[in-house]
C-alpha cells in the first residue's frame, strides 16, 4: 500500500535545480513553437513568477509561452509531483487522497522556489494553502490568471483528468470553487484576466508589462 510520506519525500528530493534544464523532445513531438509576441530578450527575471488560478485558467499554456518570452525555464508543480511519484495526479488523488496530495504539493513548491528564477504553474488548490502563499509572497511574484465560469467550463471539458470535477456537475463544482478560491487568489501580486478563445499571446504580453511595471524584470544595461 502506498504511503504518502514516502512518495512525497521522493517528490521533494527529486525537485532540484537539475530539473530546470530543458528536456529533449521525444521523436515525433514538436518542440515548443515560437509565438507571435516579441520575446523580452533584454530582460531577466529577478524572482520566480508563480501562476495561480483555477483549473482551465490557462496556467500551463500561458506559463510556457511566458517563459519563452522571458527566456526563462518553465516548471509545472503537478508535473514535478507526478514525475517523482511515478503516477499522474488523478492516480495520486485516488491512492492517497487530496489531503496527502496537498501536503506533498506544498513541500514541492517550496523546494522549487529555491531554484533560480523561473516561471512556475501551480495546481488550482496550491495557493489556498496559507504556508504556500507566505512562501510565494516572500520569494516570488504571484500572478492570478482570472477566468469566468463559461471559459473554465469550456476548457476543462476538453480533459478527463480533473479529479475534483468527477463528483458531480462540472459547472456547479467550478462555480463553488470560484466562490471559495477567488477571494484568496485575489491576494496575488498581479491579476490578469485570462482571455476566452485562446488569446494566450495577448495574456502573455499583459503579464510581461505588469511584471516590468512591478520591477520584477531586470533590464540589461
Amino acid at each position: 500500500m502506498l504511503r504518502s510520506p514516502h512518495i512525497f519525500t521522493r517528490a521533494h528530493r527529486r525537485c532540484t535545480a537539475k530539473d530546470l534544464v530543458p528536456k529533449a523532445q521525444p521523436p515525433g513531438r514538436e518542440p515548443l513553437v515560437r509565438h507571435a509576441h516579441a520575446p523580452a530578450a533584454p530582460s531577466a527575471l529577478r524572482r520566480t513568477v508563480v501562476l495561480v488560478g483555477l483549473m482551465g485558467a490557462g496556467k500551463t499554456t500561458v506559463g510556457r509561452r511566458l517563459a519563452e518570452a522571458l527566456g526563462a525555464p518553465f516548471r509545472d508543480s503537478d508535473d514535478e509531483i507526478a514525475a517523482a511519484a511515478g503516477m499522474d495526479v488523478p492516480s495520486i488523488f485516488a491512492a492517497l487522497g487530496e489531503a496527502a496530495f496537498r501536503d506533498g504539493e506544498q513541500r514541492v513548491i517550496r523546494r522549487l522556489l529555491d531554484d533560480p528564477p523561473h516561471v512556475l504553474a501551480t495546481g488550482g488548490g496550491a495557493f489556498m494553502n496559507a504556508a504556500t502563499r507566505e512562501a510565494v509572497r516572500a520569494r516570488a511574484v504571484s500572478v492570478w490568471l482570472r477566468a469566468d465560469l463559461a471559459t473554465l467550463v469550456e476548457r476543462t471539458a476538453r480533459k478527463a483528468d480533473r479529479p475534483l470535477l468527477r463528483a458531480g456537475d462540472p459547472a456547479e463544482i467550478l462555480a463553488r470553487l470560484m466562490a471559495q478560491r477567488y477571494p484568496i487568489y485575489a491576494e496575488a501580486d498581479i491579476v490578469i484576466d485570462s482571455e476566452p478563445g485562446g488569446m494566450h499571446d495577448a495574456v502573455v504580453e499583459r503579464i510581461v508589462a505588469a511584471l516590468r511595471a512591478a520591477g520584477a524584470l531586470e533590464d540589461a544595461a
